[in-house]
């Protein structure tokens, strides 16, 4: 029988398929009943700095002390923070208690010393690991590419310099230079590169002319710009890769780890066919090795990256060419 397991960050994965940060794993419940479908790990649902400031925002107008009562509004500030962290840290004891797959924990910031407070934490917690959701917005012009990135490195180094467990970074494909920078955050001393972020995306209403969200699920198409930097990557970078995107079945599975990729997050498809989709696409996995002959999935992680194929162009041809296309 096809052995799925592999290693992830240092991690002991019973298969490469880690259901990704969402609100799939924002319970222990819903982590258990992941985890008996056959999930090789989870990430839980971010903790969200900006979701924090929304909620101190909103006491701060329930009980109108904003500018009568300066020490209340300190007070407020406090004390939502310590009630958001503690609930977080909370699903994060109750979930290691739970389950014995790996449980990453997730954290989203606008701030670069909030990332360094949770991150001590939730080390304390109990967590496998901590996935850190970064994304630096270039819409300030007074700020050049080099100075934005140099904020990804600080959060990095300094994260990693104070806790002790793996950290891994979800990053954007937003980079001008995706090779240097993602190798550069691969020598802060990170175990994980997730590829790539999927942020919220804006939308307009046309009949109430409001802005609103746009698709928050994936679609199949959404893979080959992942599958593609991983199979660039994968053998630059100095730590293991995760893909995140477009990732639906056992087949998408396996290409990402041909790639190179140690592992997957998937969530879009989980919401849409639910938890058991995740055993059919375990058994899809197991009917690919058998079929090529592969023991383990180190047998074939990084068979098809860029270093290993015969024509490396194919992923770095960018221009719209019949000689590369099928598509006539």
């Amino acid at each position: 029988m096809a052995d799925l397991r592999t290693k992830y960050m240092g991690l002991e994965l019973r298969n490469p398929v880690i259901i990704g940060s969402s609100g799939l794993t924002d319970t222990v419940e819903k982590v258990i009943e992941l985890e008996k479908a056959g999930a090789g790990a989870v990430v839980l649902k971010s903790l969200f700095e900006e979701q924090i400031l929304q909620t101190f925002k909103q006491k701060l107008d329930e009980f109108s002390v904003e500018s009568a009562y300066p020490e209340a509004e300190e007070y407020i500030i406090s004390h939502t923070r310590e009630d958001a962290v503690k609930e977080y840290l909370e699903l994060i004891r109750g979930c290691k208690k739970a389950v014995s797959i790996p449980v990453i924990a997730s954290i989203n910031c606008v701030s670069v010393s909030e990332w360094i407070n949770f991150a001590r934490e939730i080390q304390d917690a109990g967590a496998n690991a901590l996935e850190l959701n970064l994304f630096v917005l270039p819409s300030d012009p007074l700020k050049n590419a080099e100075q934005n990135e140099e904020a990804y490195l600080y959060i990095l180094m300094e994260v990693v310099k104070r806790i002790n467990i793996p950290v891994a970074v979800k990053i954007s494909p937003f980079f001008s230079a995706m090779t240097n920078s993602a190798m550069k955050f691969s020598w802060t001393g990170i175990n994980g590169l997730v590829l790539f972020n999927r942020y919220y995306a804006s939308d307009i209403d046309i009949d109430t002319l409001q802005v609103v969200p746009g698709n928050v699920f994936s679609n199949a198409s959404d893979m080959y710009l992942p599958l593609r930097w991983t199979a660039i990557l994968s053998e630059r970078v100095h730590c293991d890769i995760a893909a995140t995107g477009g990732i639906r079945d056992g087949g998408s599975v396996v290409k990402m780890l041909l790639a190179g990729a140690k592992a997957v997050q998937i969530a879009s498809v989980i919401y849409e066919k639910g938890s058991s989709h995740i055993g059919k696409m375990l058994k899809e996995m197991e009917l690919f090795m058998e079929q090529k002959g592969f023991a383990t999935t180190e047998d074939f992680i990084g068979k098809m990256s860029m270093h290993a194929v015969e024509n490396p162009a194919a992923y770095e041809r960018v221009q719209f060419m019949k000689h590369f296309s099928a598509v006539e």
